[in-house]
């Protein structure tokens, strides 16, 4: 019996040994199949990649990047595209070797020229309109008396009625609708090409547009009693069919972009933002003093004339290119592989739903395999709150100078010392604090570091900028004394930090090479954005000046609101404070791509994510409302109190 029940025990023991093993062989081939599946799947998505022009994720994880990456950018060497396309000019000459700092210093230049030119050119069309209201008012009132308009640097106090401001408001609406309209059927496609052929060449294309409408200025400034002040369309709309201003900083951005790692790009935009500002702040001055000394307006755009002439000739002969002729290469063979899907030539709807108004801007809703919504919505909203903001920018430029004129008598010294004192302060933001501030909280950049789109530190720097904007308008609206208005110009110009930051949060959402396509149709939002906010704002100033004056920047401080309550929708790589409490351990930076790694294995539910902490934790969304309420809050108390 003994012996029975040991045999049977041993027996059993070898049942048990037996079971593991095949359970561990089970274990072993399962194993293997998912690898297999794993890798299948992996090359699977690569080659939709590379067909849809997404990078390709590193692999799946629980880090999975905003924008993947794509091996056949690195060279399979590790690095990320910006660096495999930088080793490409490794071997040449010093200057042969695209830096930031070629096309820097040529944009400085052209800023002052333009900073310089904005006031003069503001009053030239005021003049020029006054000069008109006059000659129709003694033709149908003989009796009708007026001084005449001075154009040499005069006060023209007879041209401060809202008769004239009214018209200047409606000249300077058609000139906004012409450019505004123009530049936009041109700026994406000049994007594009940027792509395809380089940035050079386009930039000197969009430059040679505002020599021709430079011209037609300066002949308004040598004969403005006898130069129809219509005419002056002529010249808007030239520059808006060449890519106007917009589009020369747009493909700047994208040179930069080619120069610069990702982490860095909001510092780089930042200079060519910091450029513009130091010629808006500098450039009136001179042109001031040139205004001054001479007693004549045509100096300014003679000089004008003379630095874009400079900086066709710079960028022609010296500046090197950023793209490589294999980059260049491949756009365009993925331009010719895309019109190869559109069919026979002949099919005219296939031709118009190509080249239609709107089909640039489906760069910011893609739909590849790795194409996910939070991908799309990160990119909409972020086009959505660049647009605002920079068409309230658009719409105030104006703005501001024919309202103080009005409101606060301001000639053109005066105008000339608030832009100065306003865009300093802006210069000083975006070159110095920017800086700083990046490298306190990012630290020293890795140069080989992949993209990983947009994380919370751009997201800080936008929500802060837009509630300084904000601020800032508000001021304006409550301001009765010249200096009251410049304190307020100040602090909206803490808000000059967020331009740059959103066009780099943008890029990091798109493979390198499809830069330029990105800030073409971001082009293009500008361009509509610029026929839209000065077409709104100059009617209701038009509609409202002499009665409710103030009207118009109430509607712009409310704009900068809804920009400032979009940004909290924004969904940044990387996990947030309050997702780290509500997920915990499971938490990953950017569920934006599908990760096989996030399925739970015993319940086969999918895990919570920073991108889904909002939805399942519902914690975030009382707690950006409530910052939202009080922000109104403080805004509404800080109105009342100015009313006392």
């Amino acid at each position: 019996m003994d012996n029975t029940e040991a045999a049977f025990e041993a027996d059993v023991e070898l049942d048990g040994a037996a079971l593991q093993r095949q359970r561990a062989q089970r274990i072993s081939r399962r194993g293997e199949r998912a690898a297999q599946s794993s890798k299948s799947a992996i090359a699977t998505s690569a080659s939709h990649d590379r067909e849809a022009g997404y990078e390709e994720a590193d692999g799946p994880g629980e880090l999975s990047p905003l924008l993947p990456s794509r091996k056949d950018d690195d060279g399979g060497e590790g690095k990320s595209p910006w660096a495999a396309g930088m080793d490409d000019f490794s071997d040449l000459p010093w200057y042969r070797r695209p830096h930031i700092l070629w096309i820097l210093f040529p944009f400085l230049l052209m800023a002052l020229g333009f900073g310089g030119s904005i006031a003069p050119r503001i009053n030239l069309i005021l003049e020029m309109v006054c000069r008109q209201y006059i000659s129709e008012r003694q033709a149908a009132e003989p009796g009708f008396t007026m001084a005449p308009v001075d154009f040499s640097n005069g006060d023209n106090d007879q041209c401060r009625i809202p008769e004239v401001q009214s018209r200047v408001s409606i000249f300077m609406l058609w000139a906004s609708l012409l450019g505004g309209i123009l530049s936009a059927l041109t700026a994406p496609k000049l994007g594009a090409l940027s792509d395809r052929y380089g940035r050079k060449p386009i930039i000197i294309f969009t430059s040679v547009g505002t020599v021709l409408s430079e011209i037609i200025t300066l002949f308004a400034a040598l004969y403005p009693e006898t130069f129809p002040v219509n005419f002056l369309l002529v010249g808007f709309a030239l520059d808006g069919l060449f890519g106007s201003f917009i589009v020369s900083m747009a493909i700047a951005n994208s040179y930069a972009a080619d120069c610069t790692p990702p982490q860095l790009r909001n510092v780089a935009f930042g200079y060519f933002h910091g450029c513009l500002f130091t010629g808006l702040a500098i450039g009136p001055i001179i042109a001031g003093y040139l205004v001054e000394w001479t007693g004549q307006i045509a100096i300014v755009f003679v000089v004008l004339l003379a630095v874009h002439l400079f900086f066709i000739l710079f960028i022609a002969l010296a500046c090197p290119e950023s793209l490589t002729k294999s980059r260049q290469r491949t756009a365009r063979d993925r331009h010719a592989a895309d019109l190869a899907k559109l069919g026979p030539t002949s099919d005219w709807i296939s031709w118009a739903r190509h080249n239609s108004l709107l089909g640039p801007l489906k760069i910011l809703y893609p739909t590849g395999p790795h194409s996910t919504p939070a991908l799309r919505w990160n990119l909409v909203v972020l086009a959505a709150v660049d647009t605002i903001a920079f068409g309230v920018a658009m719409g105030s430029m104006t703005m501001v100078l024919m309202y103080t004129n009005y409101r606060l008598g301001w000639k053109t010294f005066e105008s000339a010392r608030f832009m100065s004192i306003v865009n300093t302060a802006r210069v000083l933001c975006l070159v110095v604090a920017l800086p700083l501030v990046t490298r306190l909280v990012r630290g020293k950049i890795d140069p080989k570091k992949r993209n990983t789109g947009c994380d919370t530190f751009d997201m800080s720097v936008i929500r802060v900028a837009l509630f300084f904007d904000t601020l800032g308008y508000l001021g304006y609206t409550l301001a009765r004394r010249g200096d009251l208005f410049i304190m307020s110009g100040v602090v909206a110009a803490l808000g000059g930090i967020g331009s740059p930051t959103l066009q780099s949060a943008l890029t990091k959402h798109v493979p390198a090479e499809q830069t330029g396509q990105l800030l073409g149709a971001m082009g293009l939002l500008h361009a509509l954005a610029r026929v839209v906010a000065p077409t709104v704002f100059n009617a209701i100033y038009s509609a409202t000046v002499g009665k409710h004056t103030s009207t118009v920047f109430v509607c712009l401080t409310s704009t900068f609101g809804l920009a400032f309550v979009l940004s909290w929708l924004i969904r940044p790589h990387g996990p947030s404070i309050l997702a780290l409490f509500s997920c915990g351990h499971k938490l990953t930076m950017c569920a934006v791509y599908p990760d096989p790694g996030d399925m739970d294995d015993s319940t086969g539910e999918e895990s919570i994510t920073a991108s889904d902490a909002p939805r399942k934790g519902g914690v975030e969304i009382p707690i950006v409302s409530s910052i939202v309420a009080a922000f109104g809050v403080t805004l509404a108390f800080i109105g009342i109190r100015s009313q006392q």
